[in-house]
């Protein structure tokens, strides 16, 4: 991992509206680039923190793909979740001081790290910011019971419905397809995700795809009937799964 040295502008970045409070004036805006210390780059496997880890800042993904895991008493990995670009990750660390996962690039990445000595004193002056902090942390319980109720109560189909509905919608947020998506995880990872097997996952890909609903070529997804997709799972027990 590098730190470039150069200095990070909120103001002037394309991802502020997914990262930062919006509304601000323009001049609120410029102070807020004092939260962001510098860019980080992190690149393929490697990690951005670890389980343990003293916390010392928030991460907010400019390029890029991460997922976040645990490892069980039996060295298994456990995927909690992905995160991509416009996001923000490292709320794990801030009740104990210290890291409870590990963040680990999907592809080469980049992140603006924002100390949270910053984050804080800055939330003084700006309630908007610490409305919007409280408002990420909340995001992230809402996703965690979503997350929950999903591995009890859905079947495959509907585990992996939700999850490539709920995927592709964040990436057209940020500018891309409606229906098409390039998967930075294994199945292996999506599987330990949803708390399915691998040949359940393939079987199930697989199933999706004769049905006509997606096309799929390796890690290339294509949704082909996205109402039919919707269908598959009931939309409001799991609208933030994922």
């Amino acid at each position: 991992m590098t730190d470039n040295t150069f200095k990070v502008a909120c103001s002037n970045c394309n991802l502020r509206e997914l990262c930062m409070p919006i509304g601000l004036e323009i001049a609120d805006m410029k102070k807020l680039d004092e939260v962001v210390a510098t860019r980080r780059q992190v690149k393929q496997g490697q990690r951005l923190f670890g389980n343990g880890d003293a916390f010392t800042s928030l991460y907010a993904i400019r390029t890029g793909f991460f997922k976040t895991c645990i490892s069980n008493e039996d060295g298994r990995e456990q995927v909690t979740g992905f995160q991509m670009a416009g996001e923000i990750i490292g709320l794990d660390g801030i009740v104990t001081d210290q890291h409870s996962c590990n963040a680990v690039a999907l592809e080469d990445a980049e992140v603006c790290v924002m100390p949270f000595s910053n984050v804080e004193e800055l939330s003084r002056e700006f309630p908007v910011l610490q409305r919007h902090v409280h408002k990420v942390m909340s995001r992230e319980i809402v996703r965690e019971n979503g997350m929950m109720m999903m591995l009890g109560n859905m079947r495959a189909e509907e585990r992996l419905a939700a999850f490539l509905l709920n995927l592709v919608q964040r990436l057209h947020a940020r500018g891309f397809s409606q229906s098409e998506m390039i998967l930075r995880m294994t199945r292996e990872e999506i599987g330990s995700y949803l708390g399915l097997k691998l040949e359940t996952i393939s079987r199930t890909f697989s199933k999706l795809s004769d049905d006509g609903i997606i096309e799929v070529k390796q890690r290339y997804v294509k949704i082909l009937a996205p109402d039919e997709l919707k269908k598959i799972f009931n939309p409001q027990s799991c609208q933030t799964c994922i």
